[in-house]
């Protein structure tokens, strides 16, 4: 079992940046890839970025190439999501989520955190 909780969200203006952390509790964090999605009001949930379990592999949405950079921290079982160069359509709720395979469709994703609110003003 693994508890996520994210953190980090808040108002930003456009341009600016903002870094999200996802802490998880558990042993068994290290061994599960984790994901960054995130939902606009009345929108369907987006695949954002997934790193795999040792970090050795990251992928991401086109929507954030060259803007958003996800990475972990295994020994604080904390993954992380730095974003840059935000825009208004970044904002959302943003939600980690952890699980065995690493992948971008939300479905296998085994655990997931309540999310963060990322607001970005024009």
């Amino acid at each position: 079992q693994v508890q996520l909780v994210e953190s980090g969200g808040g108002l930003v203006q456009a341009g600016g940046s903002l870094r999200l952390s996802c802490a998880a509790s558990g042993r068994t964090f290290s061994t599960y890839s984790v994901g960054w999605f995130r939902q606009a009001p009345g929108k369907e949930r987006e695949f954002v970025m997934a790193i795999s379990w040792n970090g050795g592999s990251t992928t991401y949405a086109d929507s954030v190439k060259g803007r958003f950079a996800i990475s972990r921290d295994n020994a604080k079982n904390t993954a992380y999501l730095q974003m840059n160069s935000l825009k208004p359509e970044d904002t959302a709720a943003y939600y980690c989520a952890a699980g065995t395979y690493y992948a971008t469709n939300p479905r296998q994703y085994d655990y997931w955190g309540h999310g963060t609110q990322v607001t970005v003003s024009s």
